[in-house]
């Protein structure tokens, strides 16, 4: 009997079916899970939250029905016992294969509908930071191959087993396992892949590859999986060993077995996206390297090729060294496991290198033999795909190259040197790099980049030297389609670089007045930043990474804080200038001052000063009137609210409750502390400390106080002491 009119019979009889209707009208629906109670990408850019966690949720929902759908349409012929008279016509085998295609063709029409009804949607949402691009890829890799995924399980499950309620439960477990104690391994969670957040502003094709190499990691895997389900198939009569041995007859069947599982096994241990470094984040193995102390390096020069198609890089470093040992030398660097070395010259002439199988914080281990000559030139040739940090393999996204935003980082830029220095301890660096001509350079610190060359292919030289650090680092490099704005504000020039698709964002919550606002304001009332090195500071929007942070002359401005939804949340200011405003704040309490991760749920951390210093800015922009209507006024509602609350009054009811409802309602309870709270016990603070000119003075000298390299956090005592205050003073009940 013809194949292809068997698969076309088949198919039309799936689409016809009530259970196959139902099952892709509630594909269709599934992504309302993620606007609803279903968030696993945690940020809060307007991608994480109307692209990302529909379509992961879709993907989720999905492949559960059509597993279940596969289980139920494998089983109806045997529940029946229409089996007698189907293998009669058609082998099982060959009927399997048929309906294997039949139900991925339902699978491809649910995903188009589901992309067709929900591109409106998602559009209006995100607004002007929606892209096509993202949004295709987002419902192909992450619910689209999740069907194809779950048919070939449950389908495997049920050819194993030939039962259905068996089948459903095997398949039940497999998802769980994803959903549960494989969530937080970026390889093994086949049905939910680890997707914390997609930037509005930037390119997310690094998190994209991620889990498209995931994805087809398990394709391969559940193919050959389903391929030896398919040599179970009863036949003859005979159980599922003697239908095997039966199957295994013909070499090939068994050979594509063996081909699939060895492909998934190979891919899933030679994955380029993580590396394997030490998990214990406290090794110095790399750092503890003795110097070499008759090596020195006078410089470096970095030449960089970043493909901003693949993602990849190819460099080559020239290092200048003086050897007067008069033998050899071994000189290490640290650089990232994802390159490859591809040549090492000395003084023009091939030298022996070894890359080595530990890593470490990021880093592998190039050990180069230096000749006995008294001046060397070394140059190392190396390249290939950047791989992240094994601590954030549930956190891809940030070691991005593509044509809207690169970041590399220390030995991700060029090797790091390990056991050589300079005379001065600090070995200068120089970097250039040849990017699209539309995007903008910018070190992060105090050098300044320049453009050295146009070229004919729409693509420009940049470069930077470095004051360099005490191993040589190359430092970290930004790079993007930025647009940057100039302006004086609390005695220093300040840089602002943001993205360009923000621009409209950006306006709206009139950014610039925010910033010149913020910095003049706290510069005077509290003390200049320590980072704003020698009168001049860059902040830099980077991509959504979890956070911000600063060195000299630069500091880190998460995505994240400056997206609609941010700017829209009512708890941080009545609008966005106001939002804007506070992320702004968070330059002094929080980055400046630092504030213990270990107590980030108590009352106490960087939101309270955060909060009062919002509200203080405004009352001097706006007057009292507004500052007290917007900010006291709502801080006294919430908060005589939540001294009501029934968990606030019970709290042993709170720890009855399942874990997941504990931790909701004591995050909900956390915020309202922290944004509310403490924001009116500072404001009472201030009252009896004598007035906002005390109180002013209390938190400079907070600010400039000399801190413990132990302990460098502000708390909540350092708060009390210098108020002269206890905790009861401040209680507002």
């Amino acid at each position: 009997m013809n194949g292809i009119r068997l698969f076309r019979q088949e198919s039309c009889r799936l689409l016809r079916s009530r259970s196959a209707r139902l099952v892709i009208l509630l594909t269709v629906l599934s992504p309302l899970a993620g606007l609803t109670f279903y968030h696993p990408a945690t940020a809060d850019t307007m991608l994480s939250l109307y692209l990302a966690n529909p379509a992961l949720a879709g993907g989720t929902a999905a492949g559960i029905l059509f597993g279940v759908l596969t289980i139920l349409e494998l089983s109806r012929t045997d529940n029946t016992r229409a089996d007698v008279l189907t293998d009669a016509v058609i082998t099982p085998g060959s009927m399997a294969v048929i309906r294997l295609p039949a139900l991925l063709t339902a699978a491809l029409v649910s995903l188009g509908l589901t992309m067709l009804v929900w591109f409106p949607v998602t559009r209006i949402q995100t607004g002007s930071v929606f892209d096509t691009t993202d949004y295709i890829l987002a419902y192909l890799l992450f619910m689209g191959l999740a069907l194809p995924l779950s048919v070939l399980a449950a389908a495997s499950a049920y050819h194993f087993t030939r039962r259905t309620d068996l089948s459903l439960i095997l398949f039940a477990a497999f998802a769980a396992l994803s959903l549960t104690v494989w969530a937080d391994d970026w390889q093994l969670c086949w049905l939910n892949p680890c997707v914390w957040a997609l930037s509005d502003d930037f390119s997310n094709f690094r998190i994209f590859r991620s889990v498209a190499y995931m994805r087809l990691t398990w394709l391969t895997a559940l193919a050959g999986i389903w391929a030896l389900s398919l040599l179970c198939i009863r036949r003859y009569g005979k159980g599922l060993f003697g239908s095997l041995a039966r199957s295994v007859r013909r070499i090939y069947r068994p050979a594509v077995v063996f081909v699939l599982l060895g492909c998934s096994v190979t891919a899933y241990a030679a994955q380029p996206v993580v590396d394997h470094s030490n998990p214990d984040e406290t090794a110095m193995t790399f750092w503890e390297l003795p110097l070499l102390e008759e090596v020195i390096c006078s410089g470096y020069t970095a030449y960089l090729y970043p493909d901003t198609s693949s993602g990849s890089l190819t460099g080559s470093a020239v290092y200048r060294f003086r050897n007067t040992s008069g033998r050899s030398q071994t000189v290490s660097f640290g650089i990232n496991p994802g390159y490859s070395v591809s040549s090492v010259r000395a003084n023009g002439e091939e030298v022996s290198f070894a890359v080595g199988d530990y890593e470490e914080n990021n880093e592998a281990m190039l050990d180069v033999t230096l000749p006995a000559e008294e001046e060397v030139e070394l140059v190392v040739e190396y390249g290939g795909f950047p791989q992240q940090n094994r601590i954030l393999s549930t956190m891809q996204g940030s070691l991005e190259i593509s044509r809207e935003y690169l970041c590399l980082e220390n030995a991700t830029l060029a090797p790091r040197l390990l056991n050589v220095t300079s005379d001065s301890g600090q070995i200068p660096v120089t970097v250039e790099i040849t990017l699209p001509d539309h995007m903008t350079v910018i070190p992060f610190g105090t050098a300044e980049a320049e453009i050295v060359e146009k070229h004919d292919d729409g693509t420009a030289t940049w470069r930077y030297e470095n004051a360099g650090s005490g191993s040589g680092s190359a430092g970290i490099l930004y790079a993007g389609d930025y647009i940057c704005r100039d302006m004086k504000a609390g005695g220093i020039t300040v840089h602002f670089y943001y993205g360009r698709k923000h621009q409209s964002v950006m306006e709206e919550a009139d950014a610039e007045k925010a910033v010149a606002s913020v910095i003049d304001y706290c510069t005077e009332h509290y003390g200049p930043l320590s980072f704003a090195g020698n009168g001049s500071l860059k902040l830099i929007q980077s991509r959504v990474t979890g956070g911000g942070y600063a060195t000299d002359g630069a500091s880190l401005l998460d995505e994240a804080d400056f997206t609609a939804a941010s700017l829209g949340d009512d708890s941080k200011g009545a609008i966005p200038g106001e939002v804007m405003i506070h992320e702004l704040v968070h330059q002094w309490w929080g980055l400046a001052n630092m504030f213990d991760p270990a107590e980030e749920n108590g009352l106490w951390s960087a939101e309270g000063l955060t909060v009062y210093t919002t509200y203080r800015i405004v009352k001097d922009l706006y007057g009292k009137d507004y500052a007290e209507k917007h900010y006291v006024d709502q801080w006294k509602k919430t908060v005589e609210d939540y001294y009501l609350n029934f968990y606030v009054r019970n709290p042993e009811y709170l720890e009855a409750l399942p874990e997941e409802q504990q931790l909701a309602i004591s995050n909900s309870l956390s915020s309202v502390r922290q944004y509310n709270e403490m924001p009116l016990k500072i404001l009472k603070a201030e009252e009896l400390a004598g007035g906002e000119e005390a109180m002013d003075q209390i938190l400079s000298d907070l600010f400039c106080r000399d801190l413990d390299p132990a302990y460098p956090y502000l708390t909540y005592q350092n708060f009390l002491d210098a108020c002269g205050l206890t905790e009861e003073d401040l209680n507002l009940a």
